[in-house]
């Protein structure tokens, strides 16, 4: 695979998935490094001159009145690391870790966030090394972003924390030295940088709908070959009842069942003596259902990959409105605020319970001799003798039940946190977890 050149744009979930599935080597675009060169540039006046400025030298939160002072900068970044990484719970996966470094490394290319080039490169070099920080997966309430994961990330950053690295889980400075690279010590801002944002709930979320949506395509698979198993019609799949209701996943449902559907030699075996008028509905609406469930993720995934290429840290740095003023340039604000993936990650796992659902039901109706079209009860040899597929109905209404409950939402359980000051959150991470 070719090289994915880092410019702040928005990246694909297919693009993720290659950098953090399949070990797509990353690289920063040369206007990426003007940017960021320009952003800190206006940091380093600010510093320079004294200016007060929240996130450069100022506390976080509801210390935000707190003045540092200008000898003190370096400690403040990283004692914010340190303190904010107090995650818990499971690692999330390598590649949950990898599509994180990516996303945060995307973020700082843009420009926005006032940190030196060096910062992007070193996560760019954690990625292609194969150097994955240990994050733990719980402890994030999506704002002011993903602070914890993040902090765990940062961890690695400056040779703290732990990583795995060539299958071993070991201290993260260690990781870096083994990998031939030095811990960072960070400047004014650039802790701060690192930790604000959405990076851990698109990346956990991301690579979920990615697969989400595979299982979409899947579940037109087995429907088809339930639909012919039970002597069914594809009449249903005529374009001309999608073009009646023209969603574009109900379309392309319906299109994918027709062409997995095509040539059916059962199918030819009962046409001409095939008395049945309408088959049930877990057979018949496939395409509105299967349809709506990618009309659901089609929308999450654009939302998705617009956050991947979006500033989502606070302050912003805007360098070309500096003037004389340079510290009206930096701009405090709540982009990092997770609420648009945190209804879309939801709405996700809403689909996909359905999707299970109408799946669950065809099980059922291959399986049950009151309604499997003359087929072996349970698809028996001997059935009383053997059991056959009976467990398998059983097992899929234990899943089912456990998907209903992880799709109530947790988008609508904001708890106020940091003394108040962060009074609306998003729990957009534990949106992305149950997805």
């Amino acid at each position: 695979m070719d090289t994915l050149v880092l410019n702040g744009q928005p990246l694909t979930l297919a693009e993720i998935e290659a950098v953090a599935v399949g070990g797509r080597k990353v690289g920063i675009a040369a206007a990426a490094q003007q940017r960021m060169a320009a952003s800190r540039a206006l940091i380093e006046q600010i510093v320079a001159t004294g200016q007060t400025v929240y996130g450069v030298n100022t506390g976080f939160g509801k210390l935000a009145d707190v003045r540092i002072s200008n000898d003190h900068l370096a400690q403040l970044q990283t004692n914010l690391v340190r303190s904010h990484a107090g995650g818990v719970g499971q690692p999330l996966s390598e590649p949950e870790a990898r599509a994180m470094l990516l996303l945060r490394a995307n973020v700082l290319a843009k420009g926005f966030s006032g940190t030196r080039v060096k910062v992007l490169r070193l996560l760019v070099d954690l990625l292609n090394a194969g150097v994955h920080p240990v994050i733990p997966e719980k402890g994030s309430v999506g704002a002011s972003g993903d602070l914890a994961p993040l902090a765990h990330l940062a961890l690695v950053v400056i040779g703290e924390g732990e990583a795995f690295y060539k299958g071993e889980r070991i201290h993260g400075g260690e990781a870096l030295r083994r990998a031939g690279m030095k811990p960072m010590q960070l400047a004014a801002k650039e802790g701060l940088a690192l930790l604000n944002g959405t990076q851990a709930m698109v990346a956990v979320g991301g690579l979920a709908v990615a697969r989400a949506m595979r299982l979409a395509r899947l579940a037109d698979v087995a429907g088809a070959m339930s639909l012919d198993a039970l002597l069914g019609t594809p009449a249903a799949f005529d374009p001309r009842i999608q073009r009646a209701r023209p969603h574009p996943g109900q379309i392309a449902a319906a299109a994918h069942l027709t062409a997995l559907m095509q040539g059916s030699q059962i199918r030819e075996s009962h046409r001409e003596h095939c008395s049945r008028v309408q088959d049930a509905y877990c057979l018949r609406c496939m395409p509105q259902v299967h349809g709506a469930v990618r009309g659901a993720l089609a929308h999450v995934a654009s939302v998705l990959e617009t956050e991947a290429g979006s500033a989502t840290d606070n302050p912003l740095v805007f360098p070309e409105n500096s003037f004389d003023m340079p510290g009206e340039a930096v701009i405090s604000g709540g982009n990092f605020h997770g609420a648009p993936l945190s209804y879309a990650l939801d709405y996700a796992a809403i689909a996909v319970t359905d999707l299970a659902g109408i799946s669950e039901r065809r099980i059922d109706r291959l399986l049950n001799p009151d309604i499997n079209e003359g087929l072996p009860a349970f698809l028996s040899p001997d059935p009383g003798l053997s059991s056959g597929f009976m467990m398998a109905q059983i097992v899929a209404a234990a899943l089912i039940n456990e998907c209903q409950v992880l799709a109530h939402p947790s988008s609508t359980g904001s708890i106020p946190t940091d003394g108040g000051k962060e009074d609306h959150v998003s729990m957009g991470m534990n949106g992305a977890l149950k997805l």
